[in-house]
């Protein structure tokens, strides 16, 4: 289930929207600054941020706009703030929606499902730490730096990060990467693993912490 990064100054706020989310399966992180916020992307993934505008040190508008200039991560703003201009100004600094308190908790689940909904059809975009792969022009990269994949290892990597926790058999890669009646052997994907984090090393990710081998079994990416 999708991970939400919950930002706002009132901690009653935040665990009144925990409250909600949690029970329907969603991840809450609970941040009380934007600047806490911030920093938490810069090393964690989310899915989505629900962020409040009016707080100390830095507002909803500078954060979303901060968000928007280095992670491709759908914004709602959450705030008191209703009137026209607040709302005109919120969408034009690149949230998604905007939701006024007080809200009803049914629409407000049903703004983050659509939210989510639409993320998922249009990105084709997956990020990890930094790691971006995108899936329609086969490139990843690491914090800007284009690393050269095979199909093989961009097809392996894709699909360790869209499962992660997953542990995978070598006869599962073999049958989902190169297909049912292929004459592949065990030390093919050894060795595909192997080069792959070779590439993923050299350009300063620290893969060894996340591709894990499970030994007599396959591999699995830890989250």
């Amino acid at each position: 289930m999708a991970t939400i990064l919950l930002v706002d100054d009132e901690t009653r706020m935040l665990d009144l929207l925990a409250l909600y989310l949690t029970p329907l399966g969603y991840t809450c992180i609970k941040k009380t600054s934007a600047v806490e916020a911030i920093s938490y992307l810069e090393d964690h993934d989310a899915n989505l941020v629900l962020l409040d505008v009016m707080m100390p040190e830095m507002d909803g508008w500078e954060a979303c706009s901060e968000i928007r200039r280095h992670w491709d991560i759908p914004v709602i703003m959450l705030t008191a703030r209703s009137e026209k201009p607040d709302i005109v100004r919120g969408l034009k600094v690149g949230a998604d929606d905007y939701i006024t308190k007080p809200f009803d908790e049914g629409e407000l689940v049903a703004r983050i499902e659509a939210v989510l909904r639409r993320q998922s059809v249009k990105s084709p975009l997956l990020t990890f730490k930094g790691l971006k792969l995108n899936i329609d022009s086969y490139e990843v990269q690491y914090d800007g730096t284009l690393i050269p994949l095979t199909p093989k290892e961009f097809a392996l990597l894709s699909l360790f990060l869209q499962k992660s926790n997953k542990v995978f058999t070598r006869e599962h890669l073999i049958s989902t990467i190169w297909g049912y009646g292929v004459n592949t052997e065990d030390r093919t994907i050894d060795s595909h693993v192997r080069n792959l984090r070779d590439k993923l090393r050299k350009s300063g990710f620290a893969v060894d912490n996340y591709l894990s081998t499970v030994w007599g079994v396959g591999y699995k990416w830890i989250d």
